[in-house]
């Protein structure tokens, strides 16, 4: 097994950790999970490029880097859904709250099951992940796994186009922004900040999570568009 094939099994084996961690009651485990998919999402960028700048890709490589991409994606999505808060509630906090204190401020709010929920918090509210976004997300991804299947028992590799590459980095950027959010929001409720620092410091950790999830969210649909609509015609006839 060469090296690039070694680096996607090791993403295969730490995603199952990126996936449980979060739920830890701890602010450390927390911060862990946010590490170990730092270190997940950048070895997902290093295999691939080693693969090709080394002429080291194999079958092998072909059937197990797909297979880790899907599984981090689970891995992260799945736990941002649960945690998050499922819906998109700017009457959550009020731009005058401290997001701090769990069951009143922010961050350890609970959801409509009574388990706690991290939302961005941003200056007018706290915004969570609508099933609707991880429908898209998802939904997307399974979509086009059916369609290059499809493509290529008709001999056609489809590549990743650019607004797909540009769209997972402002992806990944996000899933890093919630999972270190996670770990953050732990630990000032344990130890009850109050200081407009931390409240600065939220507030733009929010504001750059929402933007990052509404980027990445306009591309996963912008770049499903142009697959469908350059490789359609080889459905046809």
């Amino acid at each position: 097994m060469n090296l690039p094939n070694t680096l996607t099994v090791g993403r295969i084996v730490i995603s199952p950790l990126v996936a449980l961690l979060p739920f830890a009651n701890s602010w450390s485990l927390r911060l862990a999970a946010f590490a170990l998919f730092i270190v997940v999402a950048v070895t997902d960028y290093w295999d691939g490029k080693l693969a090709r700048s080394r002429n080291l890709v194999t079958r092998l490589g072909t059937l197990l880097d797909p297979l880790a991409d899907k599984l981090l994606l689970l891995a992260t999505f799945v736990p941002m859904f649960l945690l998050a808060g499922n819906g998109w509630d700017v009457s959550l906090v009020s731009p005058h709250q401290t997001p701090l204190v769990d069951g009143v401020l922010g961050p350890m709010q609970r959801d409509g099951i009574g388990a706690p929920a991290f939302p961005f918090v941003t200056p007018w509210g706290a915004i969570g992940l609508p099933w609707w976004i991880l429908a898209i997300v998802l939904g997307r991804e399974l979509l086009m796994t059916v369609f290059r299947q499809a493509a290529a028992r008709r001999g056609v590799v489809i590549a990743a186009i650019g607004p797909a590459k540009v769209k997972t980095g402002f992806q990944w950027t996000w899933v890093g922004i919630a999972f270190f959010w996670f770990g953050a929001a732990t630990l000032a409720a344990q130890e009850r900040w109050t200081s407009v620092a931390w409240r600065a410091f939220a507030w733009f950790n929010g504001l750059a999570g929402v933007l990052t999830m509404t980027v990445a969210v306009a591309l996963t649909l912008w770049s499903m568009w142009l697959y469908l609509r350059r490789y359609s015609g080889v459905f046809r006839g």
